[in-house]
């Protein structure tokens, strides 16, 4: 399979958040949110291009303020609670290519929520679509053995009965096996099926990232978690990001 797409790199940014107001702009290590995945993207040289695509004036700032060419002025009718990525994505394709650059031929989300995302977890799940010859590729994280789907109960009174199987005794996590989840992170979907209208296609592969670079962030106690995280990172990439 080819190895090499023309992959245009969008960070999603609105200014509507509900559970964590101005999320995208508040501070993380002394930085706005939105900067953490500008600049993993920036260091991801598998992204031919990319835009930060917001209907925020103060992200688009904080765009510009890393290269004039990242702002992208989202239409406030594709930046609702209801909106699908699908219309931020085709708005991207249609805006770029309407005012000349070459087409793209895969599309690559990066999630502003997931800070602590590396460039090189970019890059391999643009590897993993490319090579694969998969329709979309997405990064996930496995879930720890506590909350495993296996392990799910419901109430019946005050009985406690099996959800999903019946674990039978099995509950020491080399027992269970591996269960992923995405960890809203990384999307990267070839241009033909975002042109069916689709962000997940049906044959879609997982690039496994690990638990410590997979935080989402939508509350505030999520941001103070990520803050904990990176008090303890030590590492030369984490600390000039």
């Amino acid at each position: 399979m080819n190895s090499t797409l023309r992959t245009l790199g969008i960070i999603p940014a609105r200014a509507g958040s509900k559970r964590l107001p101005r999320k995208n702009v508040l501070p993380l290590g002394g930085k706005p949110l939105v900067a953490w995945s500008i600049e993993a993207a920036r260091g991801a040289p598998r992204l031919s291009r990319l835009v930060v695509s917001s209907d925020d004036r103060e992200v688009l700032d904080i765009a510009a303020s890393y290269d004039e060419r990242l702002p992208l002025a989202r239409p406030a009718q594709l930046a609702t609670d209801t909106s699908l990525a699908i219309e931020f994505v085709r708005h991207a394709l249609e805006t770029l290519e309407g005012q000349g650059e070459e087409p793209f031929e895969a599309v690559v989300i990066i999630q502003p929520s997931s800070p602590l995302t590396l460039p090189a977890d970019i890059d391999a799940t643009v590897d993993l679509l490319a090579t694969s010859g998969a329709e979309s590729a997405v990064s996930v994280v496995q879930l720890d053995h506590a909350i495993h789907p296996w392990k799910m109960k419901v109430l019946d009174g005050d009985r406690l009965l099996s959800y999903l199987v019946d674990e039978r005794g099995r509950t020491a996590a080399h027992e269970l096996p591996p269960i992923y989840v995405r960890n809203c992170s990384v999307y990267a979907t070839r241009r033909s099926a975002i042109d069916a209208g689709q962000i997940l296609s049906d044959d879609c592969r997982g690039y496994v990232m690990p638990r410590e670079r997979s935080v989402d962030i939508n509350e505030e106690l999520d941001l103070a978690f990520a803050e904990f995280l990176l008090s303890r990172q030590s590492t030369p990439h984490m600390a000039n990001r």
